[in-house]
């Protein structure tokens, strides 16, 4: 079930990963993973710092949480993170078994738990996390909007 008082409060803590990857001018994206009610794993966008172009968010939370925990299965573990996950993030998410993802904005271009694409509705996968999407969907829109009207405003 969901906790709205308790997401809200995780996606909060996932944007304070995504302004580190703003502060960084890379595109604001952040992710924490949570078990048992503890943070996990943490992780924001780096693909430009690190010249990797699998370095996003929840790849990074997951490296991370997996890495915490020396097991790359994360079950009952949650994902918070600030943008729907794309494709390549969905893979990682059913690979590591995470049980739920939370999202924040919705990405119409690339987002792969509903608005582009529902990854999950496919019966191939050995795994399907529940999803819910939305959560402080301002809040993480906002931090986006403002990073891409920079770009275009310096460009």
């Amino acid at each position: 079930m969901y906790d709205t008082f308790s997401d809200e409060k995780w996606m909060k803590l996932a944007l304070v990963e995504a302004k580190k990857s703003y502060d960084s001018n890379e595109v604001p994206v952040g992710a924490i993973i949570v078990h048992n009610n503890e943070i996990i794993g943490r992780g924001h966008n780096q693909p430009i710092l690190k010249n990797d172009p699998t370095s996003h968010a929840e790849i990074e939370a997951i490296r991370n949480a997996s890495e915490k925990i020396k097991n790359y299965r994360l079950k009952e573990a949650d994902i918070y993170v600030t943008l729907e996950p794309c494709a390549m993030c969905f893979g990682a998410i059913v690979q590591s078994r995470l049980s739920r993802v939370f999202f924040g904005a919705y990405d119409k271009k690339t987002g792969c738990c509903g608005s582009c694409l529902n990854l999950n509705n496919k019966t191939c996968f050995n795994h399907s996390p529940e999803i819910s999407g939305g959560i402080l969907n301002s809040e993480c829109s906002k931090i986006l909007k403002k990073f891409f009207q920079e770009k275009r405003t310096k460009s």
